[in-house]
């Protein structure tokens, strides 16, 4: 399942052949095939402000999640049964994590960030039968449990605990950490992961055990052929999210690698630098508004003592400032890559096979087959913009959306399962993000991808982040708007706007600069760190049905 050391791109994609065994489990892969080999192998390193990082080893890591599997199984939850996460990077959640899959459950990942509303809807829908959570959300739960019909059992973590919920130290405790994991097969489920809801109602993607092993070549890929001796792995995304979960904690753990966690929630440039430095970490995936954050940063690697040899970054385009930044500043190539919740990392870089190219998302990784197709499922010729697509089967493909076979099945046309993200191959076979098929901007005749726009945008000394939208427009269709958060020191005012919206103008073309500029505070992000365009593009249109003051009553 590992990638061969290769030189040549084209022999490694064309030599690889996918060797998941038929019998697979997640949670015997991530520990216990390295706790029999080496039980003191370090496997986590939790950072703590006062320097006294925590470690786990692999054959604790094993022990714990042995315990707590059968502490589960204690409660009557079987296999199949979801078992909600609503905790923050932790030994804890990697425990659950484990435990869960040996069980032949079903693990559920929450973000903390949610709201009681967003709790309730992915509790409800997904049927949990058990939550295991910490004081935090157990407050969120207060307000909601009592609606939740399915869900018998709240785990609590720490020191708290309540009427009506059961210790996670004491369920481990009191019981063996003997347990016999259950024989999955490679195609039954193992996590369901939510959709982000950036395009309506977050639907339930639900993954077999497969998942783990399709993501590791595409984390070697971006991770420069990890492992390698003294790799460490870190990343500021929550593990609630395929971002964290399967670009970073579990394809580490399965190739031996520790993975290093903070209990932040919210990110901080400085203090990203800062776990890198004290930890040694190595490699990182890091999406790409965070590294737009970090970019804030003045002289970093004067500041931090910096191990890194890797970063690979995913979730929203990367962008030429960034990506050129990073060369400049990290002295690092960022290798990016490209997937969606459904079907992950199946585009990508690695710089030293010479695949890389600023604003371009990558060519394929070994074991896909990647395409841009029209509407009819037939690819387009190179340089022709149109849908990416993925064809099955592939590993790291989802069986299907929780309890939703209608949106499954539009999901495909025939054997390419359809992104929703638009995009343009070259004759290398290099991708250019374009945007999603409902944020392309339809200006004048011309559709406009917001993507190259924000990378312009980000690239004026005044803005730290950037989004763009279609603005309804009675002589256009659509004017494109942007939204711009500027970098500090800087004040808003119509001058800095129009200079904003020149900067664009002269640098991209004159169809594709904004014709408004609005400044706000932040953007609105979602737990993966993506700008919600789908809420900025409402309060355009909102916008654009306020009639202009008093013309309506002028005769």
């Amino acid at each position: 399942m590992f990638l061969p050391k290769s030189d040549d791109y084209d022999r490694l994609i064309g030599d690889f052949r996918w060797e998941i065994p038929e019998k697979f489990n997640i949670g015997r892969a991530v520990t216990d095939d390295w706790a029999e080999r080496d039980p003191a192998r370090l496997a986590l390193q939790h950072y703590s402000a006062d320097g006294n990082h925590l470690t786990m080893t692999y054959g604790a890591l094993r022990d714990r999640s042995n315990a707590f599997a059968n502490g589960l199984a204690s409660l009557g939850i079987k296999p199949g049964d979801r078992v909600a996460i609503l905790l923050p990077q932790s030994f804890e959640t990697v425990i659950v994590h484990v435990a869960i899959y040996k069980l032949g459950a079903i693990a559920l990942p929450l973000a903390l960030l949610f709201g009681a509303d967003a709790l309730e809807y992915r509790l409800r829908d997904s049927g949990a039968v058990a939550i295991v959570t910490n004081e935090f959300g157990l407050a969120k739960l207060d307000g909601i449990r009592q609606g939740l019909t399915a869900l018998g059992h709240v785990i609590v973590t720490g020191e708290g605990g309540r009427a009506g919920s059961v210790g996670f130290d004491s369920l481990c405790s009191s019981h063996s950490t003997d347990f016999e994991v259950v024989d999955t097969s490679k195609d039954d489920p193992a996590l369901m992961i939510y959709t982000s809801g950036t395009t309506g109602p977050p639907k339930g993607a639900l993954h077999a055990h497969r998942v783990l092993p399709g993501h590791v070549p595409g984390v070697q890929m971006a991770q420069e052929f990890m492992p390698q001796p003294g790799d460490k792995f870190w990343t500021p995304s929550d593990w609630a999210w395929a971002g964290g979960l399967l670009n970073c904690l579990l394809p580490g753990l399965m190739m031996g690698v520790p993975s290093v966690s903070s209990a932040a929630q919210k990110f901080d440039p400085e203090l990203a630098y800062r776990i890198m430095a004290e930890t040694g970490v190595t490699n990182a995936f890091i999406p790409p508004t965070a590294l737009r954050l970090m970019a804030s940063v003045k002289n970093p690697r004067e500041k931090f003592e910096l191990k890194l040899r890797a970063i690979g970054s995913a979730g929203e385009s990367l962008g030429r400032e960034t990506y050129e930044w990073s060369r400049r500043t990290l002295g690092l190539t960022v290798n990016e890559f490209y997937g969606q919740t459904e079907c992950n990392i199946v585009l990508g870089s690695m710089v030293s096979l010479g695949v890389s190219k600023a604003g371009a998302i990558g060519r394929v990784t070994a074991g896909h087959e990647v395409a841009v197709i029209d509407e009819k499922g037939l690819p387009r010729p190179a340089g022709v913009a149109g849908q990416i697509a993925v064809r099955r089967p592939d590993p790291v493909m989802f069986l299907g959306y929780w309890n939703n076979p209608d949106a499954t099945a539009k999901k495909f046309i025939g054997d390419w399962m359809l992104t929703g993200d638009m995009g343009v191959m070259d004759r290398d076979g290099y991708v250019e993000f374009f945007g999603r098929d409902d944020d392309v901007i339809t200006s004048s005749g011309y559709r406009i991808g917001p993507a190259e726009i924000e990378d312009c945008l980000l690239s004026h000394p005044a803005v730290q982040l950037a989004a763009a939208v279609g603005k309804p427009d009675p002589l256009r269709t659509e004017i494109v708007k942007a939204y711009i958060v500027l970098a500090d020191g800087n004040a808003p005012s119509e001058l800095l706007a129009a200079e904003i919206s020149a900067w664009v103008k002269t640098r991209l073309s004159m169809h594709e600069y904004p014709r408004e500029v609005e400044f706000i505070e932040a953007l609105p992000l979602t737990t993966t760190g993506k700008v919600i365009r789908r809420i900025l593009r409402d309060r355009a249109i909102e916008e654009s049905r306020i009639p202009e003051p008093m013309q309506a009553n002028l005769g």
